[in-house]
Protein backbone atom coordinates (compact mmCIF):
# COMPACT_ATOMS: atom_id res chain seq x y z
CA UNK A 1 0.00 0.00 0.00
CA UNK A 2 1.31 3.35 -0.84
CA UNK A 3 2.56 5.83 1.77
CA UNK A 4 0.38 9.07 1.88
CA UNK A 5 2.99 12.23 2.72
CA UNK A 6 2.11 15.32 4.11
CA UNK A 7 4.27 18.36 3.36
CA UNK A 8 7.64 17.86 4.80
CA UNK A 9 7.53 14.74 4.69
CA UNK A 10 10.10 11.65 2.92
CA UNK A 11 9.95 7.73 2.09
CA UNK A 12 12.58 5.89 1.36
CA UNK A 13 12.23 4.29 -2.16
CA UNK A 14 15.04 2.17 -2.48
CA UNK A 15 13.62 0.49 0.95
CA UNK A 16 10.05 -0.58 -0.82
CA UNK A 17 11.59 -2.54 -3.24
CA UNK A 18 15.08 -3.49 -3.46
CA UNK A 19 15.14 -3.95 -6.97
CA UNK A 20 13.46 -0.55 -7.96
CA UNK A 21 15.02 0.81 -11.38
CA UNK A 22 12.16 2.63 -12.82
CA UNK A 23 9.53 4.96 -11.66
CA UNK A 24 7.47 7.08 -12.94
CA UNK A 25 6.16 10.76 -11.44
CA UNK A 26 2.81 11.21 -12.07
CA UNK A 27 0.94 14.52 -11.44
CA UNK A 28 -2.99 14.83 -11.66
CA UNK A 29 -5.60 17.93 -11.18
CA UNK A 30 -9.07 19.19 -11.17
CA UNK A 31 -10.25 22.31 -11.85
CA UNK A 32 -12.42 24.40 -10.04
CA UNK A 33 -15.99 26.32 -11.54
CA UNK A 34 -14.66 29.39 -13.13
CA UNK A 35 -14.86 31.14 -16.24
CA UNK A 36 -12.23 29.29 -17.59
CA UNK A 37 -12.57 26.28 -19.67
CA UNK A 38 -9.07 24.58 -19.26
CA UNK A 39 -6.03 24.96 -16.89
CA UNK A 40 -2.68 23.51 -18.00
CA UNK A 41 -0.62 22.19 -15.36
CA UNK A 42 2.32 21.28 -17.13
CA UNK A 43 4.95 18.94 -15.39
CA UNK A 44 8.62 19.00 -15.39
CA UNK A 45 11.71 17.80 -14.00
CA UNK A 46 15.34 19.57 -12.98
CA UNK A 47 18.49 17.19 -12.69
CA UNK A 48 20.44 19.49 -10.04
CA UNK A 49 24.17 18.45 -8.26
CA UNK A 50 24.91 18.62 -4.46
CA UNK A 51 25.34 22.81 -5.01
CA UNK A 52 21.48 22.77 -6.39
CA UNK A 53 22.56 24.14 -9.66
CA UNK A 54 21.96 22.35 -13.27
CA UNK A 55 25.13 21.20 -15.00
CA UNK A 56 23.04 22.90 -18.26
CA UNK A 57 19.94 23.32 -20.06
CA UNK A 58 19.34 19.47 -20.91
CA UNK A 59 19.41 18.55 -17.32
CA UNK A 60 15.60 20.02 -17.28
CA UNK A 61 12.29 18.25 -18.56
CA UNK A 62 9.53 19.30 -19.92
CA UNK A 63 6.61 19.44 -22.16
CA UNK A 64 8.19 20.93 -25.05
CA UNK A 65 9.49 17.50 -27.94
CA UNK A 66 13.34 19.31 -28.17
CA UNK A 67 13.10 18.75 -24.07
CA UNK A 68 11.03 15.77 -23.23
CA UNK A 69 14.64 13.28 -22.61
CA UNK A 70 16.96 14.04 -21.02
CA UNK A 71 20.49 13.34 -23.34
CA UNK A 72 21.58 10.32 -20.84
CA UNK A 73 18.38 8.88 -21.38
CA UNK A 74 17.55 8.49 -17.74
CA UNK A 75 14.41 10.95 -17.88
CA UNK A 76 11.39 10.69 -20.26
CA UNK A 77 8.54 12.84 -20.31
CA UNK A 78 5.16 11.97 -21.32
CA UNK A 79 4.12 15.01 -23.83
CA UNK A 80 1.71 17.81 -22.69
CA UNK A 81 -2.05 16.97 -21.84
CA UNK A 82 -3.44 20.59 -21.66
CA UNK A 83 -6.61 19.84 -20.02
CA UNK A 84 -5.98 17.74 -17.45
CA UNK A 85 -9.33 16.40 -18.18
CA UNK A 86 -9.91 12.35 -17.59
CA UNK A 87 -8.85 9.80 -14.41
CA UNK A 88 -5.20 8.97 -13.74
CA UNK A 89 -2.54 11.12 -14.17
CA UNK A 90 -2.43 14.05 -16.62
CA UNK A 91 0.98 14.28 -17.17
CA UNK A 92 4.16 11.61 -16.55
CA UNK A 93 7.50 10.88 -16.14
CA UNK A 94 9.35 8.57 -16.71
CA UNK A 95 12.60 8.00 -14.22
CA UNK A 96 15.04 5.81 -15.00
CA UNK A 97 17.29 5.50 -12.00
CA UNK A 98 20.13 3.77 -12.50
CA UNK A 99 20.76 5.69 -15.46
CA UNK A 100 20.82 9.17 -13.99
CA UNK A 101 24.49 10.77 -14.08
CA UNK A 102 26.49 9.89 -10.56
CA UNK A 103 27.12 13.70 -10.51
CA UNK A 104 22.89 14.34 -10.10
CA UNK A 105 22.22 14.38 -6.57
CA UNK A 106 18.44 15.35 -6.79
CA UNK A 107 15.34 15.28 -9.27
CA UNK A 108 13.53 18.38 -8.72
CA UNK A 109 9.67 18.10 -9.66
CA UNK A 110 8.17 20.96 -10.71
CA UNK A 111 4.51 22.24 -12.19
CA UNK A 112 3.35 25.39 -13.99
CA UNK A 113 0.23 26.99 -15.10
CA UNK A 114 0.84 27.63 -18.67
CA UNK A 115 0.24 31.33 -19.05
CA UNK A 116 -1.15 31.65 -15.84
CA UNK A 117 -0.31 35.58 -15.96
CA UNK A 118 -2.13 36.65 -19.42
CA UNK A 119 -5.07 34.02 -18.11
CA UNK A 120 -5.38 35.44 -14.19
CA UNK A 121 -5.08 31.32 -13.13
CA UNK A 122 -3.10 30.51 -10.10
CA UNK A 123 -3.21 27.54 -7.75
CA UNK A 124 -6.42 28.73 -6.05
CA UNK A 125 -8.42 27.68 -8.52
CA UNK A 126 -7.41 23.75 -9.10
CA UNK A 127 -7.88 21.47 -6.27
CA UNK A 128 -7.41 17.74 -6.43
CA UNK A 129 -3.67 18.11 -7.63
CA UNK A 130 -1.52 15.28 -6.61
CA UNK A 131 1.63 14.37 -7.31
CA UNK A 132 2.71 10.31 -6.97
CA UNK A 133 5.45 8.00 -7.35
CA UNK A 134 4.73 4.70 -9.30
CA UNK A 135 7.33 1.30 -9.83
CA UNK A 136 6.98 1.30 -13.35
CA UNK A 137 7.31 -2.67 -13.53
CA UNK A 138 5.33 -3.62 -11.02
CA UNK A 139 2.15 -0.62 -11.36
CA UNK A 140 2.47 0.02 -7.69
CA UNK A 141 2.07 3.37 -6.25
CA UNK A 142 4.69 3.94 -3.90
CA UNK A 143 3.54 6.76 -2.45
CA UNK A 144 1.51 9.93 -3.17
CA UNK A 145 1.39 13.64 -2.16
CA UNK A 146 -2.23 15.52 -2.21
CA UNK A 147 -1.82 19.39 -2.19
CA UNK A 148 -3.75 20.38 0.57
CA UNK A 149 -6.19 23.44 0.62
CA UNK A 150 -4.84 24.41 3.88
CA UNK A 151 -1.77 24.74 2.13
CA UNK A 152 -0.39 28.24 0.97
CA UNK A 153 -0.22 27.90 -2.57
CA UNK A 154 -3.63 29.61 -3.72
CA UNK A 155 -1.73 32.88 -5.22
CA UNK A 156 1.24 30.79 -6.68
CA UNK A 157 1.45 30.19 -10.84
CA UNK A 158 4.26 27.39 -9.74
CA UNK A 159 5.31 25.33 -7.11
CA UNK A 160 8.21 22.78 -6.53
CA UNK A 161 5.64 19.56 -5.42
CA UNK A 162 8.60 17.96 -4.86
CA UNK A 163 12.11 15.81 -4.96
CA UNK A 164 13.91 12.70 -5.76
CA UNK A 165 17.00 12.33 -3.82
CA UNK A 166 20.67 10.38 -3.18
CA UNK A 167 20.95 9.60 0.37
CA UNK A 168 23.10 7.17 1.52
CA UNK A 169 23.07 4.64 -1.62
CA UNK A 170 19.27 5.36 -1.76
CA UNK A 171 16.56 6.89 -3.71
CA UNK A 172 13.99 8.90 -1.34
CA UNK A 173 11.31 11.41 -2.18
CA UNK A 174 10.54 13.99 -0.32
CA UNK A 175 7.05 16.43 -0.59
CA UNK A 176 7.74 20.63 -0.86
CA UNK A 177 4.95 22.45 -1.86
CA UNK A 178 6.50 25.52 -1.68
CA UNK A 179 5.11 28.23 -4.25
CA UNK A 180 7.19 29.92 -6.64
CA UNK A 181 6.66 33.41 -7.93
CA UNK A 182 7.22 33.26 -11.80
CA UNK A 183 6.99 30.26 -14.03
CA UNK A 184 9.42 28.06 -15.71
CA UNK A 185 11.90 30.26 -16.76
CA UNK A 186 12.04 31.45 -13.39
CA UNK A 187 12.49 27.88 -11.61
CA UNK A 188 15.05 27.86 -14.34
CA UNK A 189 17.41 30.64 -12.69
CA UNK A 190 17.24 30.07 -9.74
CA UNK A 191 18.87 26.68 -10.49
CA UNK A 192 21.60 28.22 -12.33
CA UNK A 193 20.40 28.43 -16.03
CA UNK A 194 19.62 31.25 -18.36
CA UNK A 195 16.18 29.88 -19.58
Amino acid sequence: MALSLVKGGNINLSKTDNSLKNIIVGIGWDVRESDQETFDVDLSMLMVGENEKARNERDLVYYHKEHQKSPCGSINHSGDNRTGQGDGDDEAINVFLDKVPKDVQKLIIFVSIYDAEKLKQNFGQVFNAYVRVVNEETNEELTRYDLSEEEDTATYTSLIFGEIYRYQGDWKFKAIGRGIKGGLREFARMHGLDA
